[in-house]
């Protein structure tokens, strides 16, 4: 070994030591990694911020945003509802999260399927009380599993085709993949289903101020109209879309005042009162085409597209003390609309335009950013710390989903690479305003992003440095001595071993040569070599790193470094026992 190939192996060695010993942040480790790889000199100075550049960055933060206007829109949580009403257990739920990103990521680009799947995770989290770390990584495992089904759901198959086709004259084709993908992804999902306790319950690790400051009990009215989904139907189906987090106290009905019997039907001008949390009432709103209280905001005489919500204190000098909503007019006098309040520890049983405001409620409130300013300074008003407020936001439910099936159809076909892709579908959502301007930022995670951007100069030293071809000869020596079954495990461990420092296509880049090459001088037929390199390089469940996938998840799921060979460690031995053998049936190395 040479001097630089010591210092790359001790540097990643010392930098994968501190992620799993979790004292510091993971971009914090990165970053220290990547200043002492450039202090050793393995990174020289001008390649240092080349991560930052790089496709999985832009793939990764492009991800983030489209998911987030996924979730914005809510229409693949209401399609799931739809489908299937009554999942409420973790397993059910967790099953079809599975299913369906596995299937998906078959035929589209596995960090899409997971985009599209990840808000629905969310919603089962706080549907079935469960932390959403125990949704999301067995979903990303899954995606990754399903990508091994077909010649275009990972880049390993697509890489290993070409290289079949260099070398023997013929590509593998669509569904040569299919077979062992199939099998592969049965047997993990089922693991995964069975042993997901196995992932620690997590929170998200960089709480934000506007996390902890949560109103869970504002009332709100609603107005049944004529285009309402929920005209003609009992109260207890409108309840329902709140997921058990809202209440129906009262159904207004002509100048009456009614019980809200679960058997209620609903007819077209009721008013219905509601308790919970913005963003279940919200749901409820969005799904059951429901009016909120209050007049519809203009400019120019067209519906003024930005409009915001945003929650408020009414402090002990607010002129807003012992006043109601009615004397105030806010609607006609600033532009601005009452949509909930909350009072700590009272359930409010009057109409909002009749209460009568208090110091410490705290209220919703609706209109553009310039009239909500100038009433809290002349207001008095404190406003609490700056969140997304969903309920009485404009929202463009298929603007997100088609931009998203564009951004995969146009790289399914060869129209645009992946990262240029995602980046115009993440464009498009600011574009088509699926998401406010100001929620951008905070969609995209700046940690992980910084993280990605440092690792991937380290990481590559071990390329530079010959550190990986020092790798692939010892393998070369060592599988000359093992049976079929021996050295096609060994390519397949050591293709796993090596994707969390390279990229999954450079490790097929530099292992499948490698394996092609001895199996043919062993007398063996080479695409079960290949096709165990581009499993190996497929089935990263080890860390955070090795693929978008897991980056994906990790900010959100609030994982540690550590909590990814809890899952994968016994999930990857699990592949590695079932893919042997089925590559020597379905691919006879004789």
């Amino acid at each position: 070994m040479t001097t630089q190939q010591i210092i790359a192996f001790s540097v990643i060695g010392l930098m994968m030591a501190v992620f799993i010993w979790d004292r510091f942040r993971y971009d914090v480790v990165a970053c220290c990694a990547l200043v002492l790889a450039v202090a050793t000199g393995i990174v020289p100075p001008e390649e240092a911020f080349s991560g930052f550049s790089d496709d999985i960055v832009i793939i990764v933060g492009s991800a983030l945003i489209v998911s987030a206007g996924v979730a914005r829109s809510g229409i693949v949580d209401a399609a799931i509802k739809r489908l299937f009403p009554n999942l409420n257990t973790l397993h059910t739920q967790l099953a079809l999260l599975m299913i369906a990103v596995a299937l998906l990521s078959a035929f589209i680009k596995n960090i899409g399927a997971l985009a599209i799947m990840m808000p629905v995770a969310f919603q089962f989290a706080r549907k079935s009380g469960a932390s959403p770390s125990k949704y999301l990584m067995p979903m990303s495992f899954a995606a990754l599993l399903g990508g091994l089904m077909t010649q275009v759901g990972t880049s390993p198959n697509i890489v290993v085709s070409r290289l079949r086709e260099e070398m023997t004259g013929t590509s593998f084709t669509m569904f040569d993949f299919t077979p062992t993908g199939a099998i592969l992804t049965v047997v993990g999902i089922t693991f995964l289903l069975f042993f997901h306790w196995l992932v620690p319950s997590r929170t998200k690790q960089d709480h934000a101020i506007e996390d902890v400051v949560e109103i869970k009990n504002y009332t709100s009215e609603v107005a049944i109209t004529d285009q309402s989904t929920l005209l003609e139907r009992a109260l207890s189906d409108l309840v329902k879309l709140g997921d058990g987090e809202v209440i129906a106290t009262a159904v207004l009905r002509g100048g009456t005042r009614r019980a809200p019997f679960p058997d209620l039907t609903l007819r077209a001008d009721d008013i219905v009162m509601l308790e919970g949390p913005s963003a279940a009432i919200d749901r409820i709103v969005s799904q059951g085409k429901l009016k909120l209280s209050g007049k519809p905001l203009t400019k120019d005489g067209l519906p003024d597209r930005n409009i915001i919500s945003l929650e408020a204190i009414v402090s002990q000098d607010s002129s807003l003390t012992g006043l109601s909503a009615k004397e105030l007019a806010l609607s006609y006098t600033r532009g601005v609309n009452i949509l909930a309040i909350s009072r700590h520890g009272e359930r409010l049983k009057e109409r909002l335009g009749s209460m009568t405001l208090g110091v410490g409620d705290v209220l919703l409130l609706q209109g553009s950013r310039a009239s909500l300013a100038a009433l809290l300074q002349d207001f008095g008003l404190l406003p609490l710390a700056q969140r997304e407020v969903m309920l009485g936001t404009r929202r463009r439910a298929f603007i997100p989903l088609l931009m998203l099936t564009l951004a995969m159809a146009t790289t399914a076909v060869g129209l645009a690479p992946v990262p240029v892709a995602f980046f115009a579908a993440a464009l498009g959502m600011v574009v088509f305003r699926a998401i406010p301007l100001t929620d951008i930022y905070k969609a995209v995670d700046g940690p992980i992003l910084v993280m990605l951007a440092a690792l991937i100069p380290v990481s590559d030293s071990l390329r530079t440095s010959g550190g990986s071809d020092l790798i692939a000869g010892w393998l070369g020596v060592v599988a000359m001595n093992l049976p079929a079954w021996g050295a096609l495990g060994l390519i397949l461990v050591s293709a796993m071993a090596v994707t969390p420092f390279l990229n999954n296509a450079a490790t097929v880049l530099v292992m499948a040569p490698i394996a092609a090459s001895f199996a043919t001088s062993l007398g063996f037929r080479p695409e079960a070599f290949l096709l165990a390199v581009a499993i190996g390089a497929g089935c990263d469940f080890l860390t955070p790193v090795g693929h978008q996938c897991n980056t994906l998840v990790f900010g959100p799921g609030g994982y540690k470094f550590s909590d990814y060979p809890r899952l994968g460690l016994p999930l990857s031995a699990l592949i590695i026992l079932v893919s042997v053998p089925a590559l020597l049936f379905i691919w006879p190395v004789k």
